[in-house]
């Protein structure tokens, strides 16, 4: 099993197999913390062969700098049966995920990881950063 694209983005699709995605994410900037991520995306195009056949769970965690998962909702685990014909040498597949509401307490690196069977395929850094206020500026409390 091969992972093509993973990319955290702002919108991700399938449309007739053909994956779209807009607003690739790799930093998140607020003025304030915790830093909410309103709505996002992980979206992902997953290529299959004839030995991946059998039964496999995929899990999603999104993880802080010390490896702790961001919330008590990850990892996400999904089992993933693959069954593919004889005929075909592989199999493409699209896999997009909404979130909703992410929430990030402090600054820092985070990561999006991708495993299957216990194996991490695929990590994404995620930058948290807080927004310096422009010089002379008031600042609400």
């Amino acid at each position: 099993m091969d992972i093509q694209v993973a990319t955290l983005c702002d919108y991700a699709a399938d449309y007739n197999g053909k994956m779209v995605i807009s607003g690739t994410i790799d930093a998140l900037m607020a003025r304030a913390l915790p830093v909410v991520q309103p709505h996002c995306c992980l979206a992902m195009r997953v290529c299959m062969t004839p030995e991946d056949n059998g039964q496999h769970q995929m899990e999603i965690n999104i993880i802080d700098a010390d490896g702790g998962s961001l919330n008590e909702q990850f990892p996400i685990k999904a089992d993933m049966p693959i069954e593919m014909p004889d005929t075909v040498s592989f199999v493409t597949r699209n896999l997009i995920m909404n979130f909703q509401g992410l929430q990030f307490p402090a600054v820092g690196v985070y990561s999006v990881d991708i495993s299957v069977d216990g194996e991490l395929l695929q990590r994404l850094p995620l930058r948290v950063v807080k927004a310096q206020s422009p010089e002379g500026a008031s600042q609400a409390s």
